[in-house]
C-alpha cells in the first residue's frame, strides 16, 4: 500500500513515462490544432476559407502566411519534436495574440480556446520536446 501511495503522488516520475506523457501530449495537442484550426483557413473542411483576423494590422499577406504557418506548419515541426522549442514560438505569437488581443473583451467561453493553447504550448517551450524526438536525436548526435 506504501508503494502505491508512493507511485501516486510522484511529483517527478521522470524517465520514460515523462518522455512518453511528452510526446503523446505534443502530437495530439498539434494534430488537434491542425484539424481544428489549420485546415480551416485553406477552406478544407469548410465551404469557404476562414479569414485571418489582422488585429495588429500587419501587412495582409505576411499575417495570412503568418498565421496559416502557425496552424499548419510549425505544429508539424512540434508533432516531429523537430527544433520543438522554436517551432512553438510562431504558434505562441498567434495564440497569445488571438487571447490578449483579438478575444480581451470576448466572454471567457469564446476566449478560453486561445487561452488553453497558449498554456499548452508554454508547457512545452519549457519542457522541450523529451526522448521521443528528433531534437534528441539531434542532441545526441551533437554530442
Amino acid at each position: 500500500m506504501q508503494k502505491l501511495i508512493h507511485i501516486i503522488t510522484n511529483t517527478n516520475p521522470g524517465g520514460k513515462l515523462t518522455d512518453t506523457a511528452l510526446l503523446v501530449f505534443r502530437v495530439l495537442l498539434s494534430v488537434e490544432l491542425i484539424v481544428a484550426h489549420g485546415l480551416k483557413k485553406l477552406g478544407i473542411g469548410v465551404s469557404e476559407a476562414e479569414q485571418v483576423p489582422n488585429p495588429l494590422h500587419l501587412p495582409e499577406a505576411f499575417n495570412s502566411l503568418f498565421a496559416d504557418a502557425a496552424n499548419l506548419v510549425f505544429p508539424v515541426f512540434v508533432i516531429l519534436g523537430f527544433f520543438t522549442r522554436i517551432a512553438v514560438l510562431p504558434i505562441l505569437a498567434v495564440t497569445l495574440t488571438g487571447y490578449f488581443i483579438l478575444h480581451w473583451n470576448d466572454a471567457l467561453l469564446v476566449k478560453d480556446t486561445p487561452f488553453m493553447y497558449s498554456l499548452c504550448y508554454l508547457l512545452l517551450l519549457f519542457m522541450g520536446s523529451g526522448k521521443y524526438s528528433v531534437d534528441n536525436y539531434l542532441r545526441k548526435i551533437s554530442s
